[in-house]
């Protein structure tokens, strides 16, 4: 990804917030989770 932060919603649905990209992808690797742009145009983007 090549956005500084993203809008953070967790894998129940829950709004995690706004947060560097590279927190958002240690986070997803730490729950074995694979982090998604399921909004890339809106600001910042949306990942799940």
């Amino acid at each position: 990804m090549r956005v500084k932060e993203v809008r953070v919603i967790d894998s129940e649905g829950n709004q995690f917030g706004v947060i560097p990209t590279k927190e958002a992808q240690k986070i997803a690797e730490e729950k074995e989770l694979d982090l998604v742009m399921i909004s890339p145009n809106a600001n910042p983007p949306v990942c799940r």
